[in-house]
Order: structure tokens, then C-alpha cells, then sequence
């Protein structure tokens, strides 16, 4: 049976086309990447590591984070390829030359409608590839099976893919998560915004060091730049990299958003799409308040759905990265959360019809500082969150004459004092 089974995959790829169509998209997309400034989790990654998925949300630039890496990895080889013509220019074989140790390919491309993955990964390995870049894969049937299937067979080819925030990874898929190492990028932190606009090389900073040092490390900072002559647009624009491009950023997000919806949540889901439109519409009723608490009952009423399936939805819409909830000490989801926040800042601004309080962006700001690296939480204490069960945090709008008896970030404070450490500051935790 096996002997069969690789008979007909032989014959196949016999039959398939060459790699050269593949290469031409790759060249021209690797050429014309940018990604203005390196972001902080490239420098993360165990890239020995023979299959990594780059999971995050739709508009944070992960098909550009790895059309980086590439850049990169292809730099390094011509280097070395030089280097080895330098030490011995007549040994070097001509075959060498023509390797190509990299390959990005959208899963979405027509080839593999009749075509495996593991076809490709074995023309590829057999012409001495390396590395294998998948987009999109998603969009292909069986990819956990196939991604299996190639990191069993082909031992030294590296295969790293963008994830979907909804894709099942890790411990969620029997397939892969023994195999798989799971990396999450983010938008644009603060720091990130603030070294792209300025030119500046601001270093990230961990949670312990700003609580400990927050008003040496602001004043250090404040030395150089103005942080809060920037913040207030980076929570207008500054966490999705296509505020750089000429349209529309409302536009750009707008159908991010969308895409979201439709792709992330009902296409991964497998929900009908006859529910789309109840999809759109709890998401619009939870802009319109957040961040609040939740009447789940009143909320299943108005888009004329079941209590649970209104909850599974709210999930849905967390999972994508619509939204952030945030739960008690001990309690998670199917409990109804103590509150809903967007997911950041200018997903928060996208409700034209309600102009959000300063303090309400600012406690979502917040939380999306935060929540990447540390768990937050509702606290019964009068505090508003507690951090890694360990540090009570407030926010507020503005700094007083007094301390504080907690850490409390300041929406409009540049330098920090006493326990008031300035909000913009927790933007440098990545």
C-alpha cells in the first residue's frame, strides 16, 4: 500500500509543473516587502526550530515578517556563497550556484487545487531547498495532515507559516502540536510607533523594570523625545502597519475588520453565513459600549439569538481579535466576563456615532499593552486589574498631587513619580 501510495505521488510529481512559476512570485514579492523597522519577535524566534507558525491578527504584517526573514536568510547565503568562491574558487560547483534555499508560496494558488503541499515540499527539498514559507494556508484542506506529513518526511526542510488567531495549533491539534512552535506578533507597540516616526532605537522594557524604574526609564526617554506629542495618534492609527500606506487608513481597517468576520470567524468556524449579518451586528452593539460589562440576555435579544450561541459568538469575536474580555481571578470562558474592551485602541475609534472618553481608551490601551505577555484580570479589590495574580494596577486620565497607594497607569502624565507611571511607558513591554 505505501509502495503504491508513493508510486502515485512519483507520477505526480512527474506531471506537475516546475517551481519556476513559484520563484517569479516569490522574487517579486521578496523584492518589493517592506517592513519599515525590525520587529522586536524576529529576534524571538528559535529559527533552528523546523516547523514555526507565526500566528496574529489580520493587518499586523505577518506576510511582510516573513518575506523579511527571507531577505535575510537569502542575504546570508549569498555571503556565504561569495565567501566560498573567495577561499576556493575552482572547487565551488556550478550546481551550488543555483540553489535556492528559499520559498514563499500562497496556499491559495490555483496549483493546489490538483496538487499536495508535500509535492511541492519534495520538488523543493529535491532541488536542494531549505526553508518554505507558507501564506494562506488556511485556505487549504487537510493543512495540519500535510504540514505532518512533510516535517516527518523531509528532515531538513524548514517549513514556517502565518496562522489565523482561529487556526487550531498547539494543543488544539492533534496533528501538530507536539511538532509546532507557536510565535504571536502583535501590531505596532508604542515603542515600536515611536522608533518608526522618530528614527530612534528605543529599547523594549519587562513589566518588573518599569514598575521598579519607571521614572528613570521615562526621563531617559523624555531626554530624546516628547512620547506624548506621539500617543494620542497611536491610538488613533498607530497599531496597524497600513497607517503607513497613501489610502484610507478607516478604509484599510474597515475591511480588515470585515475580513475578520467573514473569513476568520465564519469560513475557520464553519459557521453559515446566513449569520453574518448577527455576527456584524454584536460586534457593532459591543463598539458601542465598550468597555462595559455584558447583559448577555439583552444583547441575545436584540440579534434574535440563543444565550449560548451568543456567547459562543462573543468568543468568536475574541478569538479573531476583535475584541479582549476580561475575566475574575480563576474564571474563563463559558462564564460571562466582568467586561468587553476592543481589541486595541483603533479598532475602538472605528465607532463613528460615539465619541469614546479619554478614560475609556485609555483602559483599553491598557489592556492591550499588557495582555500580550501577562495575564490580566478583574479584581474583587477596589484595583481595576491585577497582573500574573501579583501586581494591582489603576488607570486614570490624568496624575494628582497625592501618590498612589498601587501602580496606576496615567493616560496624560510624560514623567513618572512615585507609584504614577506614565501609560505610554507600558507600550515599551515589546
Amino acid at each position: 500500500m505505501e509502495k503504491n501510495e508513493a508510486q502515485t505521488e512519483e507520477l505526480k510529481e512527474q506531471k506537475a509543473p516546475m517551481l519556476s512559476a513559484f520563484f517569479r512570485i516569490h522574487d517579486y514579492l521578496v523584492a518589493h516587502s517592506t517592513m519599515p523597522i525590525r520587529r522586536q519577535l524576529m529576534d524571538e524566534i528559535n529559527w533552528d526550530d523546523r516547523l514555526i507558525a507565526i500566528k496574529g491578527g489580520r493587518g499586523v504584517g505577518k506576510t511582510d515578517f516573513l518575506l523579511t526573514r527571507i531577505k535575510e536568510i537569502e542575504t546570508e547565503w549569498k555571503a556565504k556563497l561569495e565567501e566560498e568562491q573567495k577561499l576556493a574558487p575552482k572547487r565551488r560547483n556550478a550546481s551550488t550556484k543555483q540553489i535556492r534555499p528559499c520559498l514563499f508560496v500562497s496556499m491559495n494558488d490555483f496549483y493546489f487545487t490538483t496538487h499536495t503541499l508535500v509535492e511541492l515540499a519534495s520538488k523543493f527539498v529535491r532541488m536542494g531547498g531549505k526553508y518554505l514559507f507558507l501564506d494562506q494556508l488556511f485556505k487549504y484542506p487537510n493543512w495540519s495532515r500535510e504540514l505532518k506529513r512533510c516535517y516527518n518526511k523531509y528532515k531538513d526542510l524548514h517549513v514556517v507559516f502565518c496562522a489565523t488567531p482561529v487556526m487550531p495549533i498547539d494543543e488544539d491539534n492533534n496533528d501538530l502540536k507536539d511538532i509546532v512552535k507557536t510565535y504571536n506578533l502583535r501590531g505596532f507597540s508604542f515603542r515600536e510607533y515611536l522608533n518608526l516616526q522618530t528614527g530612534l532605537r528605543f529599547r523594549s522594557y519587562t513589566l518588573e523594570e518599569i514598575i521598579q524604574r519607571h521614572s528613570s526609564i521615562s526621563r531617559e526617554i523624555c531626554e530624546r523625545v516628547r512620547p506624548l506629542d506621539y500617543f494620542k495618534a497611536y491610538l488613533d492609527h498607530g497599531y496597524y502597519p497600513s497607517y503607513l500606506e497613501s489610502k484610507s487608513f478607516e478604509a484599510s481597517l474597515l475591511k480588515v475588520m470585515n475580513s475578520q468576520l467573514e473569513v476568520d470567524v465564519l469560513m475557520i468556524k464553519q459557521i453559515d453565513v446566513a449569520c453574518l449579518h448577527k455576527l456584524r451586528k454584536l460586534l457593532y452593539i459591543l463598539m458601542q459600549d465598550a468597555p462595559c460589562a455584558l447583559n448577555i440576555s439583552n444583547i441575545a435579544d436584540d440579534i434574535g439569538l440563543s444565550r449560548a450561541t451568543t456567547m459562543n459568538y462573543i468568543k468568536y469575536l475574541k478569538d479573531s481579535r476583535l475584541i479582549n474580555l476580561l475575566y475574575p481571578e480563576g474564571r474563563n470562558f463559558p462564564m460571562k466576563p466582568t467586561k468587553v474592551y476592543m481589541h486595541n485602541t483603533n479598532l475602538a475609534r472605528m465607532n463613528f456615532t460615539r465619541q469614546m472618553e479619554p478614560m475609556d481608551l485609555y483602559e483599553t490601551c491598557f489592556y492591550t499593552f499588557v495582555h500580550g505577555a501577562h495575564k490580566v484580570n478583574a479584581t474583587e479589590r477596589s484595583a481595576m486589574f491585577i497582573v500574573d495574580n501579583q501586581y494591582y494596577f489603576d488607570v486614570k486620565e490624568k496624575s494628582s498631587s497625592r501618590d498612589t497607594i498601587r501602580p496606576t497607569a496615567v493616560g496624560e502624565l510624560e514623567l513618572g513619580r512615585g507609584n504614577m507611571i506614565p501609560l505610554w511607558l507600558l507600550g515599551f513591554l515589546y
